[in-house]
């Protein structure tokens, strides 16, 4: 997968987050279903900043980035901060 390829994807992510927001606002969406797809969107929108961090480093230090993958949501989800 191409940084650009993750970025467009980060973009898509960031326009369903908007569209939720506006749903809600218009009541054509209850707050339970924007809070459970926010949640989701929100996790993949980690996943994929993780990604792309872990390729910029990749590459950063003579690495190939595409040997890196993405990690689970999970995974990223419980990261220490």
């Amino acid at each position: 997968m191409e940084d650009t390829t993750i970025l467009s994807q980060i973009n898509s992510l960031v326009d369903e987050e908007h569209k939720l927001r506006q749903q809600l606002a218009a009541g054509e969406i209850t707050a339970g279903e924007e809070h459970d797809r926010l949640r989701a969107v929100e996790e993949s929108l980690d996943q994929c900043w993780d990604l792309l961090r872990r390729r910029r480093a990749a590459r950063e230090f003579g690495q190939d980035p595409d040997s890196q993958e993405a990690h689970s949501k999970q995974e990223v989800e419980n990261y220490l901060q």
